[in-house]
């Protein structure tokens, strides 16, 4: 087009300043490209070197005890990998708390191979040169969950208080900028930029997003756990950092998990 005009005219009309619905209509479509380039994503996802690599170190003996982590409980049993990762976060006896899946294998890599705390939580993300041993567990474990339902309870006194727990932090308000969880989540048909935010208080949109976490960042190169999820969100909240495993990160966990009870777990997935 060769008059500047025009095509300024144009532009303004596409971005509905003159028809309001073009605006409505170039999004829709916009959303849909979004989606197709997702769905061709989902071919040969690198996270399955995660979960090879994670398949390796669940059979190792390691830490002081030389011990494996074949006999961790993570709900179903001594070992039992299978389905276990779609009824967490839940109450264990044996530590008297709510635990996800990252404080779990935390609790197990310190009773059973004698890592301390410390050396067990010193690499958590991967990043820059390196990638993180928890995140390569983490996406064992969840993939052994694949097509199984989300079944999340909260029967327990404790679980009953970290999910109402999680509630609470979902909707707080403060850091710099007085964000929430529920500024960007909280309600339908809101969006950064190109990316469209999911509303989890609403059932369906709960299910889609907590599902395809852990998930293989293409923009980062590395495999994500839903705790990084939990972490990144509250850096872009401006709020304090989070603590890996923390009660907060758990109640939090649980509260989302919750959310998407009934839906067929898909991760780890690959994301943009």
């Amino acid at each position: 087009m060769k008059n500047p005009s025009k095509l300024a005219a144009l532009v303004f009309a596409l971005s509905g300043g003159v028809f309001p619905w073009t605006g409505a209509f170039a999004q829709d479509n916009t959303a849909k490209g979004i989606q197709q380039y997702r769905d061709a994503l989902q071919d040969g996802n690198p996270a399955e070197l995660w979960e090879i690599k994670g398949e390796g170190m669940w059979k190792q003996p390691r830490g002081l005890n030389k011990a494996s982590m074949e006999k961790c409980d993570l709900g179903l049993g001594p070992g039992v990998v299978k389905g276990a990762y779609a009824r967490l976060p839940k109450y264990f006896k044996d530590t008297e708390r709510v635990d996800d899946l990252e404080s779990r294998l935390v609790h197990c890599m310190v009773s059973l191979q004698g890592f301390t705390r410390a050396d067990a939580t010193r690499r958590v993300f991967g990043g820059p040169g390196a990638a993180a041993d928890m995140e390569a567990l983490v996406a064992y474990v969840t993939s052994q969950s694949k097509g199984v339902k989300m079944n999340v309870t909260i029967n327990h006194p404790k679980e009953r208080e970290a999910f109402q727990m999680g509630q609470k932090l979902f909707n707080y308000r403060g850091g710099s900028h007085d964000f929430a969880c529920a500024t960007c989540h909280g309600e339908d048909n809101k969006r950064i930029r190109l990316q469209d935010l999911p509303n989890l208080t609403n059932k369906k949109d709960a299910q889609r997003a907590y599902t395809t976490w852990p998930a293989y960042r293409v923009s980062q190169g590395e495999l994500r756990s839903f705790q990084w999820r939990l972490y990144d969100c509250f850096r872009q909240q401006r709020f304090p950092e989070m603590v890996f495993a923390s009660d907060a990160s758990v109640a939090l966990t649980l509260f989302l998990a919750r959310n998407a009870n009934g839906a067929a777990f898909a991760a780890p997935a690959i994301k943009r």
